[in-house]
């Protein structure tokens, strides 16, 4: 693959270059890999950057729907938008659906709009193991939102912090109790929480649970990172586009005081280094995989199992063999 000729197609906005140095990045073969790495040093010095807007909520909120609203009002302000949506792999057999394209119909047929649909695989947190690699491509490609949906809502998608710049928790209506059912990590990781459906006979019941978050909210200690009033609940009616300008005016505010304030680049920086530490670990228990390796699993396993060495000490020769 010429590596030089994919950098530029994609620096010139080039969306099947885009779509093919995703693939190459989410590989897992040595060849694969090395070409990847050297494909994002190239793309390293455009020193482009869009805002990254990481995106939960819980099964049956209407992610898709308010991604395709939103992408398609933030089109409509002259913005181009690209949309990492990350589905869950089966345990059993490893597939997944990929059908976020299909749910977004109309942002899918905009040439502003890029999708990219990849699979969790075994990687925990909401957010596939290449997701930060595929949000340096397309900024690369000038996209100027990325929106990363991960998964679902629990305590792990917390994980999508270390890679956005903001982080939205959708929620649908619901009654006080509901909030029992969202945990204090992914509340306390969320810049805004928006109440989507907002519309119809839940519209009422929307404000009251915005209402009930704002609340709660309230009752977090405040982070350094926010100004006066963030975090802060939000209703939005992605079906009848109501809200999404002031959650969108809301966004650019707080992200505007992030960059006045040196949180941005502060934030960019320890993100940084968090996936070093997390690619160091990766290649680790990559080294597992080997067969010698296996093979002196097993056989301190067995060892274990058997009595004749404690799990400590057989780990800790299990790391000199790795050393």
């Amino acid at each position: 693959m010429e590596i030089d000729g994919l950098a530029d197609r994609i620096l010139n906005g080039d969306r099947r270059a885009l779509a093919r140095a995703i693939t190459l990045v989410e590989s897992g073969r040595a060849d694969h890999r090395a070409q990847a790495t050297e494909l994002l040093a190239q793309l390293a010095g455009s020193d482009r950057q869009a805002l990254r807007i990481g995106l939960s909520g819980t099964p049956g909120v209407g992610k898709s729907t308010f991604i395709e609203s939103f992408g398609m009002m933030l089109i409509g302000i002259g913005l181009r938008v690209a949309v990492l949506a990350v589905d869950p792999s089966s345990a059993r057999s490893g597939g997944s659906i990929l059908g976020d394209k299909t749910r977004m119909e109309r942002l899918s047929r905009e040439r502003a709009a890029f999708i990219r649909p990849s699979p969790s695989q075994s990687h925990l947190g909401g957010v596939a193991r290449r997701t930060r690699e595929a949000i340096a491509l397309c900024e690369a490609a000038g996209f100027d939102v990325v929106l990363i949906e991960t998964v679902g809502v629990g305590q792990s998608e917390t994980v999508v912090s270390e890679l956005s710049d903001l982080f939205l928790l959708l929620l649908a209506p619901a009654g006080g109790d509901e909030l029992q059912g969202v945990k204090r990590g992914i509340m306390e990781m969320a810049d805004m929480i928006l109440v989507n459906k907002a519309d119809g006979d839940l519209k009422a019941t929307a404000t009251r649970t915005c209402a009930d978050y704002a609340g709660a909210l309230r009752l977090l200690r405040k982070r350094p990172q926010d100004p006066e009033g963030f975090p802060k609940a939000m209703t939005v009616s992605a079906v009848e586009e109501h809200g999404l300008e002031d959650a969108w005016s809301e966004i650019q505010s707080l992200t505007q005081w992030r960059r006045d304030s040196g949180h941005w680049e502060r934030n960019r920086a320890v993100q940084a280094q968090y996936w070093f530490e997390q690619e160091v670990r990766s290649a680790l228990l990559s080294r597992l995989a080997t067969a010698r390796a296996r093979a002196e699993m097993e056989r301190l396993s067995t060892e274990v199992s058997q009595g004749r060495i404690s799990p400590a000490a057989a780990a800790e020769e299990m790391l000199t063999t790795l050393a």
